[in-house]
């Protein structure tokens, strides 16, 4: 194991990276090495044991902590490892396997000091704090020293404060880094390897940046070369961290400018990002990283400038002169503990652990900790946002900069993020989900994976599955098609892909820690944002559509001032705060859907929209029947999915929907009426805020069309198959990419499939396809017109020009060959208008025969919920 593992460490410093952490078969051939005795490395192998194992509940951790304690019960004093070493190496694994040991160990006269000692640092206790509790009240004085330790913060207290004054190199990269720039999507593979994934960051040219190789690697000379002033760098930018992947984007900044996690092999945090504009899920993705996120006036900073950052007096100057170059006042005073924690999730945990063992022992409330400023008295009513969340806290309603910390009843992962949320669990000692459902999906990589995600799509559904969480199948399709059936009304949720966003309910998406922690503890930490109303009235036009209307947000905002498309001093009204949407309560889930999911694109924390009662309990029964045909089909966990079945029966039984008050307030309302919308909107090449008007694009190259995403439903395919049906080898590379297996198997049974072949269209699996940009991609430099949900510069393809568009309009330019002039789409758009009701039906499972059981089967079904059929 040695000899290959010194192997794998020459092969990976030859890329100047670490070597990767050990696994549970080269651990436990460790151990039994070091049991054997005799051997010359033992003291290599014991440092391998001691830095390269991950703490946690992972299952290399669980052979180191029963090794060690092992060695402490043996009293063996010529061991290679001491009982007092054993016991402090079981001090440094955070949590999981190694905190009943210690708890053991309080009762032994001998080691009791030192087990205490160790317990008193650590966080991860959770529902082991019982068993310290009763032990301290039947008199153990260890015990009852590590619940005096808690309840006094020692944990917190013994960390460094934030220095006052701290000097940093800056490395600037201006105008707009999405996390498509941070963590490359044809990168995503790699993201639970920090370190080699990191290599990718910035690897596109661009003012300011040298890559050391362009497409492949980033400015790792460059940076480098910086850090060799010995100063910090601080990541700096106007725009910074809009997009999907803000877990791996943090990872990637925070492994060139972070510090290294002690005993966590190849992870870090802290650091620092200064931004004119920093994406609201971003900010908090490095909050919970122990980072320290700034949003100031950047324009006084430049690659390479000395500064001296002032924290507590919000001011950043020139390091040599002291010249003042910028102030700033911070998010939250909170920020300065959450840096001294580690992060905020620590801190959170850190805090929950102190106050419970205060409780215990009837002390008040500490005094150690910041606390978040409350919002001044409103006599105002809630907006509907405010409700939901209130409910999830056991109160009326939320007021925006409110803290609280609403139970979440839905979280969902993707495969591009979930090796990364597995080893945030793994981390959080997490063996069982608290969230009343969480469930898995691989879209991202099924339709043509890499070994690495081959691997990913064998272990991480057993993974899921263990902790009561359901894991969908590979090639089941997207994400959000699948957990929006899963949800349940007025309820709060998250998810790890930034279009988390629930027709029903609401969704604050975050980060793959953010969202780990809300599957482990079924809570999560939310300052609750402000409210922006968008407001429709009026008639929908004929031959306009749903994406027109989701156009629409940017294109009126930007007429209000309230939105620019240029990114220097970018004015963004929707950036962290929830868009809540009226005036079409007439919509259908899947419809409404299509209008949250593109709040994502807005930079908007979430998203809300009022419909009505009849048409969230039609899509309710569809949604139940569709989750016992997944029982029927074995998937797991099934009492998870039986739960969740009742809790929608519940609802249909007694049905009742959330409304804001008349009088709430908002920090802005745009009022948009549908009858001045005439014409499809559309966004430009290659910027999601760019909408623009048909007529102003009109007669631009397309070389490509993309018709597939979360952004679009089965209505949207026969639309598009009535646009082509009389089109045989059309003269642009159209691909289409169906949402689900589900809607896969309908179009076909209907024959659009047969009419797209006829065309010469490439009919990829159900799921993501082109939309990320992971897989399969467009050619480069093409002009491309997509129905997907962003079109970041490189994302679907090299150097592509990417309009984003409806699948009606799309369908026409890939007849023609050209955005269509406004005359050309209604003529076009006329062979579906007259069979709008059937073009634009969706799948209602309960009425389906294929996804109905016989009253036979869903009475056994009812009387053994685990049981699989």
């Amino acid at each position: 194991m040695l000899e290959a593992y010194n192997q794998h460490v020459q092969e990976r410093a030859l890329k100047n990276l670490p070597p990767k952490p050990l696994t549970a078969e080269q651990t436990e051939e460790l151990i039994t090495s070091l049991v054997s005795g005799g051997r010359d490395d033992k003291n290599t192998l014991i440092q391998l044991l001691t830095h390269c194992v991950l703490p946690g509940v992972d299952p290399a951790a669980k052979l180191k902590a029963e090794f060690l304690y092992r060695l402490i019960k043996d009293e063996n004093p010529a061991s290679v490892i001491t009982p007092q070493q054993a016991i402090k190496l079981l001090g440094t694994m955070q949590g999981g396997y190694n905190i009943q040991p210690l708890i053991d160990l309080l009762d032994k006269p001998e080691w009791a000091g030192s087990a205490a000692e160790q317990l008193s640092t650590t966080i991860l206790i959770f529902e082991k704090f019982k068993n310290i509790e009763e032990k301290a009240e039947q008199g153990n004085v260890w015990a009852q020293k590590v619940i005096q330790s808690w309840a006094n913060a020692e944990w917190f207290i013994r960390r460094p404060e934030l220095p006052e004054k701290i000097t940093l190199n800056v490395f600037k990269v201006t105008g707009e880094t999405n996390t498509d720039d941070l963590s490359p999507a044809p990168e995503a593979w790699s993201r639970p390897d920090i370190p080699l994934h990191a290599l990718s960051m910035l690897s596109n040219l661009r003012d300011g940046v040298q890559p050391d190789e362009p497409g492949c690697r980033g400015p790792i000379q460059q940076l480098a070369q910086l850090k060799k002033e010995g100063y910090p760098l601080v990541y700096v930018g106007d725009v910074v961290g809009t997009g999907s992947s803000r877990k791996s984007a943090t990872n990637s900044i925070l492994w060139h400018i972070g510090n290294d996690i002690p005993w966590v092999p190849n992870k870090r945090s802290g650091g620092f990002v200064f931004g004119r504009n920093i994406a609201p899920i971003f900010f908090n993705t490095l909050e919970d990283s122990g980072a320290f996120p700034v949003e100031m006036d950047v324009s006084g900073l430049e690659t390479g400038m000395l500064i001296d950052l002032y924290p507590y007096q919000g001011e950043v100057r020139e390091s040599a002169s002291q010249r003042l170059i910028t102030s700033f006042t911070l998010k939250t005073d909170v920020l300065l503990d959450e840096v001294r924690a580690g992060g905020r999730i620590p801190l959170i945990i850190g805090r929950s652990l102190t106050a419970k063992a205060r409780e215990s022992l009837k002390l008040a409330p500490s005094n150690v900790f910041r606390q978040p400023k409350a919002p001044a008295p409103s006599a105002a009513g809630f907006t509907l946002a405010q409700k939901i969340v209130g409910r999830a806290c056991g109160v009326e309603g939320i007021r925006p900069g409110q803290y609280c910390e609403p139970k979440v009843s839905t979280v969902g992962s993707q495969d591009t993020t979930g090796g990364m949320t597995r080893d945030e669990l793994t981390d959080l000692a997490c063996l069982s989900f608290s969230a009343d459902l969480v469930m898995q999906s691989f879209c991202h990589t099924s339709a043509y994976p890499k070994p690495v995600d081959v691997k990913l799509h064998e272990t991480l559904p057993d993974f899921i599955s263990r902790r009561n969480g359901i894991a969908l199948k590979p090639g089941d399709g997207i994400i959000h098609s699948w957990l929006n059936r899963m949800l349940i009304p007025d309820t709060v949720g998250t998810g790890a892909d930034s279009h988390t966003r629930f027709p029903l309910g609401i969704s604050f998406p975050g980060g793959s820690g953010l969202v780990a922690f809300a599957a482990a503890t079924g809570i999560m930490p939310l300052d609750m944002p402000e409210s922006v109303l968008v407001r429709f009235s009026g008639e929908m036009q004929k031959g306009i559509t749903l994406r027109d209307l989701v156009h629409a947000i940017p294109f009126y905002a930007i007429r209000q001032g309230l939105l620019t498309v240029e990114k220097k001093n970018k004015i963004n009204v929707f950036s962290g705060r929830i868009l809540e949407i009226e005036g079409l309560g007439m919509l259908k889930a899947e419809q409404a859907f299509e209008l949250a999911d593109a709040s994502a694109e807005r930079s908007a924390a979430a998203c809300v929209l009022r419909l009505e009662e009849e048409n969230v309990a039609e899509y309710l029964r569809s949604n139940a029947a569709l989750l016992r045909w997944m029982i029927r089909q074995g998937y797991e966990n099934s009492a998870t999915l039986e739960r969740r079945i009742a809790e929608i029966e519940a609802w249909l039984a007694n049905p009742s929907l959330m409304v804001a008050d008349k009088n709430a307030e908002y920090a802005a309302v745009i009022d948009i009426d549908l009858a001045e919308i005439t014409e499809p909107i559309v966004c430009a090449p290659n910027d999601p805020d760019d909408a623009r008007l048909l007529s102003e694009v009109a007669n631009s190259p397309v070389d490509e069309v993309f018709i597939g995403s979360c952004m679009t439903n089965i209505g949207h395919f026969r639309a598009a198959g009535k646009i082509i049906a009389d089109a045989s080898e059309i003269p642009t590379r159209l691909w289409l990419a169906p949402p689900t297996k589900m809607d896969a198997q309908q179009l076909s049974k209907e024959g659009y499939f047969n009419q797209f072949i006829k065309s010469g269209a490439r009919i990829e699996p159900a799921g993501c396809s082109l939309c990320m940009g992971n897989q399969a991609r467009v050619r480069q430099g093409s002009h491309v017109v997509s129905t997907s949900t962003r079109n970041f510069p490189n994302r679907l393809g090299t150097n592509a020009n990417v309009f984003l568009a409806s699948a009606e309009l799309s369908a026409v330019a890939a007849i023609l060959g050209k955005m269509p002039t406004v005359e050309q789409y209604f003529w076009y758009m006329d062979k579906i208008n007259s069979t709008r009701d059937d073009t634009y039906r969706y799948l209602n499972f309960d009425r389906l025969p294929e996804y109905q059981s016989t009253l036979n089967e869903a009475g056994v079904i009812k009387r053994f919920p685990d049981q699989v059929f």
